[in-house]
């Protein structure tokens, strides 16, 4: 239940993302050429939020299984050579989530104090977007490989067929 709450709250707020930057993008052009004015901070404000949607919606594609994945090998797998495939992997992912963990909390302290030259936004608020993945993408993967161990996940999660989809 709590990984929908965030899930479902992560998609509106990419909405809303998305919603603002096309706002401030289309009627900075609008101003642009129509009137030989502009919003100032448009351009800085929309690469801040370009930031925070790619992030998240990293966290969403990883939700849906939407990464890159090769699955040749654990497709001729056994269901016991799948599980162990899918842990291994969502472990060593975790373990990246760590690490960006750790070092986005640097970069976030070290950069808190810089001030982005046309919105006066610490760039510290920028970089929060890459704690926030990490984090998010380890609930992810927690509930994964908890899924995994309960029994509670298909042979299609394991190792998705996307061939259908073609």
């Amino acid at each position: 239940m709590f990984v929908k709450g965030l899930v479902k709250g992560m998609e509106w707020l990419l909405i809303a993302i998305l919603g603002l930057m096309v706002i401030l993008v289309f009627g900075n052009v609008v101003l642009r050429y129509g009137f030989n004015s502009g919003i100032v901070f448009s351009e800085e404000v929309s690469r801040f939020l370009f930031v925070w949607m790619v992030f998240l919606g990293s966290v969403l594609m990883l939700k849906d299984n939407g990464h890159l994945g090769v699955h040749t090998l654990t497709k001729k797998m056994s269901l016991g050579g799948k599980k162990a495939c899918k842990f291994l992997s969502d472990l060593i992912t975790f373990g990246c989530c760590i690490l960006l963990t750790i070092g986005g909390w640097k970069v976030v302290v070290l950069n808190m104090p810089n001030i982005a030259p046309v919105s006066d936004i610490p760039l510290g608020v920028v970089f929060v977007a890459c704690l926030v993945c990490s984090v998010g993408m380890g609930i992810l993967l927690l509930n994964s490989m908890y899924r995994l161990l309960a029994g509670k996940m298909t042979e299609q999660e394991m190792c998705p067929d996307f061939d259908d989809a073609l």
